[in-house]
């Protein structure tokens, strides 16, 4: 394979990864919104969360066809996500 080829297979993969953190991350705002009081607020977070796994299906799709590709298959479950970001709390402002 040539040099350029495997250069944009690696940037394929990349895209697909940095997608699937993209839609890990937005999912989980949407559940965070769901736990909002605010009615109008929860059904945002409910319409997201249909909106991500539409875009996850997609998604899976990529994944298949870079593992065609590479012939390396990689499930998206298998993508590690960020997780440190949602084991952190919030950062602390300094006092005013």
């Amino acid at each position: 394979m040539e040099s350029k080829e495997r250069q944009l297979m690696e940037l394929l993969g990349l895209t697909a990864r940095s997608l699937t953190h993209l839609t890990a991350s937005m999912t989980s705002m949407s559940f965070e919104l769901m736990r909002s009081e605010d009615q109008v607020t929860k059904a945002a977070g409910r319409r997201m969360i249909d909106r991500m796994a539409t875009i996850s299906t997609g998604l899976d799709e990529h994944w298949r066809l870079i593992g065609e590709l590479t012939g390396v298959h990689v499930a998206q479950e298998q993508i590690e996500t960020i997780q440190e970001i949602q084991l952190q709390g919030p950062p602390r402002l300094p006092p005013n």
